[in-house]
């Protein structure tokens, strides 16, 4: 089914489709799985969806003892898988059935649900609670989370950029030397020698397990530096475009060569896993990895370097991405909803989390003080500044060599790519596995790309 047509509004911005299309383009059909559903039991008690990462297992944990005790909100969790979690967001935000009060937006969703009407403005509230300390968020986080009219929809848990993880140790063992800004052919060059450097070390670990926040995510921020896009900003779609192709083949030859064992269903905790064991000399992947790399129950720790996202035509390419809090626009809890939010993403939470289960586990990324923190920064160290420089330098309104349609680094920004992007990604994990060339991966993707195009390019 095809997406009814935008239109265009002030200042040539792009009117998107209406909330009955966004239902079919960000969510799935069927029934749901996972946690219970939970109804409302009061005003001191709120429902957040959550989705069911290491940072919010820790925010589970803590929520009862430092923030119930002394707000008496109590907090009735759904934790779900991430695409679990969208389906059911989706529909009880769409119909604004006030199921949840609270849920987990990244900032792709973010944009989309305040165009429809789905989400509480926060900003308003955030300027007023000089606790809070908005103007401490990191601007590019704060920018990915504020609508067309200017307003903040969401207030950020955690941030991430991507960048290069390394083995120092195994590179000077080699008389190798990382450049401080790679291009990707000399990472390409380095997983060669790094290849076979250790017992059964692969040179490179890069995502190939199918989804569009999985593989796509980093082929895309290589599709951008390499001069390709998705979309011309005529809306016209470039998949099987020479720069598209020419940075596929590079992505998809690297993994052959050089990449993890199981790439096509390597994903982001597959390639953690492998450079937590010293399998790989090289991940190229989330910001948000490093603490884990640097934790106390890692192999590598104190033994990874962290370079800049590898460039190739543009000054950088890292993504920028975001979980964070929306408030549905149907609750009857707003306050307590607020109460909540201030907390989770607030700076008290942060210095909670290092002095209750360790400063490497600071959902970070967000704000600015965090960075300044000498706690957080002498166990941090290692990675702390060039996560903050990853973040800060993230161009998500032009993160390649031509102008777009729409904001995103490792996404498009349109409801459809959830699914166009998923699609995409499971023709190139095929060419991964063998299965097809990548000229025959991309001349599919861009049949997909079209149907998407025709919805857009003639408004």
């Amino acid at each position: 089914m095809r997406a009814r047509s935008p239109g265009r509004g002030r200042a040539g911005r792009v009117i998107w489709p209406t909330a009955a299309a966004l239902v079919l383009s960000l969510s799935t059909a069927g029934c749901y799985r996972g946690a219970g559903d939970a109804g409302n039991e009061g005003a001191d008690t709120i429902n957040v969806l959550m989705v069911n990462n290491p940072q919010m297992a820790d925010l589970q944990r803590l929520t009862a003892e430092h923030f119930t005790r002394r707000t008496g909100i109590k907090v009735n969790y759904t934790v779900l898988p991430e695409d679990d979690l969208r389906d059911k967001m989706s529909q009880d935000f769409s119909s604004q059935a006030g199921q949840y009060d609270v849920a987990s937006v990244s900032n792709y969703e973010t944009p989309i649900y305040a165009r429809n009407g789905w989400l509480s403005p926060l900003g308003r509230r955030a300027a007023k609670d000089p606790e809070f300390d908005q103007k401490d968020i990191l601007e590019p986080v704060r920018a990915s989370l504020t609508a067309d009219d200017g307003e903040v929809y969401a207030e950020p848990f955690y941030g991430e950029s991507s960048f290069l993880m390394y083995r120092k140790d195994v590179l000077k063992a080699e008389g190798l030397t990382m450049p401080a800004r790679p291009t990707w052919h000399q990472v390409a060059a380095l997983a060669a020698k790094l290849d076979g450097a250790r017992p059964g070390m692969k040179g490179i670990c890069l995502r190939g397990q199918p989804g569009w926040g999985q593989l796509a995510a980093p082929l895309s921020t290589v599709v951008n530096t390499f001069g390709g896009t998705w979309f011309t900003k005529d809306w016209q779609a470039r998949l099987d475009g020479p720069r598209f192709t020419e940075a596929t083949r590079f992505y998809v030859d690297l993994v052959r060569k050089h990449g993890q064992s199981g790439a096509p269903q390597a994903g982001y905790t597959e390639c953690l896993n492998d450079m937590q064991q010293g399998k790989v000399g090289m991940w190229y992947d989330a910001t948000a990895g490093a603490g884990s790399l640097e934790s106390a129950d890692s192999k590598v720790a104190g033994k990874v370097g962290y370079a800049p996202a590898p460039v190739e035509r543009t000054r950088s390419a890292g993504w920028l991405y975001t979980w964070a809090w929306g408030v549905q626009k149907a609750s009857t809890h707003q306050d307590a909803a607020w109460q909540f939010i201030r907390w989770a993403s607030g700076k008290k939470y942060e210095r909670l989390v290092g002095r209750e289960l360790g400063w490497s586990r600071v959902p970070a990324g967000k704000r600015a003080s965090i960075y300044r923190d000498p706690d957080y920064r002498e166990e941090s160290g290692a990675f702390a500044g060039a996560t903050e420089r990853a973040i800060r330098s993230a161009r998500p309104d032009d993160p390649g060599v031509q102008q777009r349609p729409a904001p995103g680094i490792q996404f498009v920004g349109i409801p459809e790519f959830s699914d166009l992007g998923t699609k995409v990604s499971h023709e190139v994990s095929s060419a991964i596995a063998g299965k097809q060339s990548v000229p025959e991966a991309l001349k599919k993707s861009q049949r997909l790309a079209q149907e998407v195009t025709d919805a857009y390019a003639d408004h």
